[in-house]
């Protein structure tokens, strides 16, 4: 089924899902030092809310998860702020242009950085080798190198790359809007509570008194994945949430090809 967005055609029979399900196996990825997710079905006395068990005409299960630390989840400010702000308030429009962009993280020290000129370089790469001409909305970042263990690895106490303060700043602006990246966090591990891609990002200068430029409808989208088949370039973007009112919640962003216009 084909749709324009803006004159420019998709096709909606060919959709891209870069989100990791949530399972509750050893398989579902994990970060934040948290167990896997629990997914079991409710028990009243010997009743058992599973039709294999004999006891039920339904699955009826309960869900124990973190969309933080169990998989792929977009959040707001909420995140970081004194105040509570909504995942659920602030993402109120779905469909976006977006960039894809490839990055190998840089030894920094003891650490894996992606940095702003990597950022920048990537993006005028992709650019130079498109015939389009758009506004992105959205950034996605897959790093190299992009095994396909990251669907399912373990990050705690891994000390995973993330993104540099200089090149969250350079990328809010940029003016994109929402921000997808394939990693737990664009912040560091163990960085004390500093955040300074997360408050780069949304310009989120006081998290106890938000001042008033902060980027309340801004977005990041943390734990996806990109496989290699999936060409670096412009691409639209829906991402799907849960109406949790929480500051984040689990998601599922799917990409379509751009066919022209």
């Amino acid at each position: 089924m084909l749709a324009k967005i803006n004159n420019f055609e998709i096709d909606l029979s060919k959709p891209i899902d870069i989100s990791i399900p949530l399972t509750n196996t050893d398989e579902n990825p994990i970060a934040w030092y948290i167990e896997k997710p629990a997914i079991e079905p409710v028990v009243f006395g010997d009743w058992i809310g599973k039709v294999s068990e004999g006891k039920s005409s339904t699955n009826f299960n309960n869900i124990f998860f973190n969309p933080h630390g169990h998989g792929t989840h977009t959040e707001c400010l909420g995140h970081i702020t004194n105040d509570f702000y909504s995942i659920n308030q602030a993402l109120k429009q779905f469909f976006f242009f977006a960039k894809l962009i490839t990055v190998e993280p840089e030894k920094i020290g003891e650490d894996f950085v992606i940095t702003k000129d990597q950022i920048s370089t990537a993006i005028n790469i992709t650019s130079a080798s498109t015939s389009l001409s758009m506004k992105n909305q959205a950034l996605i970042i897959r790093t190299l190198p992009n095994q396909k263990e990251k669907k399912s690895r373990k990050y705690s106490n891994t000390n995973p790359p993330y993104l540099s303060e200089e090149a969250a700043t350079f990328i809010r602006e940029s003016e994109i809007q929402h921000l997808l990246i394939d990693l737990p966090s664009v912040d560091k591990e163990h960085d004390e509570g500093k955040l300074l891609a997360h408050k780069a990002f949304w310009n989120v200068k006081n998290t106890h008194q938000l001042n008033a430029d902060a980027r309340l409808n801004a977005t990041i989208t943390e734990m996806i994945f990109v496989s290699d088949e999936i060409e670096d370039g412009d691409y639209v973007l829906n991402l799907q949430i849960a109406s949790f009112e929480n500051d984040a919640s689990p998601s599922k962003p799917v990409l379509y090809k751009i066919i022209g216009n």
